[in-house]
């Protein structure tokens, strides 16, 4: 009789499992929690301590490294030594091993864990299990995967097991194990919340390839980072044509420019993954007009991103607007419909929260640059008004909507803004005075009137002439980092042009 040992924190689809196997003729072996629930479903189950002859010690920490659970996942089946070794000693073989580990990286993102918590997350005897059946998957089916349950038993019931996805299954467990060593070792090694790890490592899933990268002569893939949660493993597809390199891209721009508001429908339209329209409105509908009107040229094959539900008021106002992805964290049926008549167009639902804290990471030759994720930061309470002028009620609202919109600009970046809505973008130059420039340039091609209008600049003003190309535009009002050596001619430029300005102490560039 085939044999099966399932010892899981995650116990999603464990009954399942075991229920399938035992209908195949397979005894069940299991340990501690995991044989209780089991039970508990109606599972027969064979303690493991049946097996070693010894039952669990240290709280848990011992309970299956012996020699009769590694030796019955590691015995080669084609070795008669290896097989007579096995039988001598009373013990026998173990076919398949369902293991998932102790939920290290989820205890640790709590900011409440102490130390001595998160240590008794290290799981020991799951890494070693699933170590030696990866070892001898020739032999012995590994499962480290609760979504993989399935293929495994219509494996079992159609009578083979392709030595592919034996394979495939074992490599799972060594990139599982990687990653749960790597988040340990750069638990470890940060010695305080406020330090980055000493060791960082990274075990990705690839979970689509890509027709080709940034441009065709480039291969791509789609990676995930397993068990990340508010990410690219929860994207969905509803329609259109597979999502490329630069949608991928395009979408992740879309999902920063929309995540500051959480209180009010906000909608953002991203090329080259920076925005060339955004906007609030009362309404969904509203503010995806309100984008569109920033730059209706450069909208032109963009992505749209909401930050709420998209209805069929919305579906219609797009129209027949060429634009590659519409994303979005839900869809109203109707809106789901109308926009499905358009062959080519890819509708994604994909959270467009920050999701938790995390690591961005940049690749350079033989390294990488690692930060801090950038999630803007609503706190305004260290801004301060510099100069004579201060800004009026409706100059405020503006300023307030400007400075989250300019961090999802490409550093330089100047972003004009009139109605909480973007008026003129200048991104990716340079020089600031140019973006300044750049800015009211867009502007005024798109029919927009500056005058009266305000200015948010993701940096500081190294010299006045970024704020005097404001001025001659009519700019009322503006809001930067400061901190240049030059912030009193800045400031001096801003009053003699009777522009008020606040400063936040707080940089946005995005690179």
């Amino acid at each position: 009789m085939p044999r099966a040992l399932i010892s899981v924190s995650d116990k999603r689809g464990a009954p399942e499992l075991a229920r399938g196997l035992i209908e195949l003729g397979w005894e069940i072996i299991s340990t501690g929690g995991t044989a209780k629930a089991l039970t508990q479903e109606g599972v027969a189950v064979t303690p493991v301590e049946a097996i070693t002859g010894f039952p669990e010690m240290m709280d848990g920490r011992l309970k299956t490294l012996h020699p009769a659970v590694h030796g019955g996942l590691l015995a080669r089946r084609d070795s008669p030594e290896h097989m007579l070794a096995l039988r001598a000693q009373g013990f026998a073989p173990i076919d398949l091993v369902a293991v998932n580990l102790y939920p290290f990286r989820e205890a640790i993102a709590s900011p409440r864990v102490k130390f001595e918590d998160a240590i008794e997350q290290i799981d020991i005897g799951g890494p070693a299990m699933l170590r030696s059946a990866a070892k001898n998957h020739a032999a012995v089916l590994v499962v480290v995967d609760p979504t993989d349950y399935g293929r495994i038993l219509q494996a079992l019931r159609s009578g083979t097991v392709p030595d592919e996805l034996r394979r495939e299954l074992a490599a799972k467990v060594f990139a599982h194990t990687s990653a749960y060593d790597s988040a340990i070792a750069a638990y470890l090694s940060a010695p305080d919340k406020d330090s980055l790890p000493r060791f960082l490592g990274f075990a990705l899933d690839r979970i689509q390839t890509l027709r080709y990268g940034e441009n065709p002569y480039q291969r791509a893939a789609l990676y995930a980072v397993p068990g990340e949660k508010r990410g690219v493993s929860d994207l969905v597809q509803h329609h259109g044509k597979e999502l490329s390199f630069n949608n991928l891209m395009d979408i992740e721009g879309a999902a920063n420019a929309v995540a500051a508001w959480t209180n009010e429908p906000a909608c953002a339209i991203i090329k080259h993954t920076t925005p060339c329209g955004i906007a609030l409105g009362p309404t969904a509908e509203v503010a995806f007009r309100r984008a569109l009107a920033t730059d209706p040229l450069s909208a032109f094959g963009g992505v749209i991103a909401l930050n709420t539900l998209v209805d069929a008021a919305v579906a219609r106002a797009i129209g027949d607007l060429f634009v590659e992805v519409i994303v979005a964290p839900r869809y109203h049926d109707e809106a789901l419909t109308l926009l499905k008549q358009r062959k080519n167009l890819r509708i994604v639902e994909f959270p467009l929260d920050p999701g938790l804290p995390a690591l961005d990471v940049k690749r350079i030759r033989g390294g990488f640059l690692v930060q801090d994720r950038f999630v803007y930061s609503p706190d305004n309470s260290g801004w301060k008004v510099a100069g004579s002028s201060s800004p009026t009620e409706d100059q405020w609202r503006d300023l307030l909507f400007a400075w989250p919109a300019v961090a999802s600009v490409k550093s330089n970046a100047i972003l004009i803004a009139r109605n909480e809505a973007a008026i003129g973008i200048g991104a990716g130059q340079m020089s600031r005075v140019d973006a300044s420039f750049l800015a009211v340039h867009k502007a005024r091609a798109a029919g927009h009137d500056t005058s009266g209008a305000v200015l948010a600049s993701d940096a500081f003003f190294p010299f006045p002439d970024g704020v005097e190309e404001a001025a001659r535009a009519g700019i009322r009002a503006i809001i930067q980092p400061g901190g240049s050596v030059r912030d009193g001619e800045v400031i001096a430029a801003a009053d003699q042009a009777g522009i008020a300005m606040v400063l936040t102490g707080r940089r946005q560039f995005r690179h």
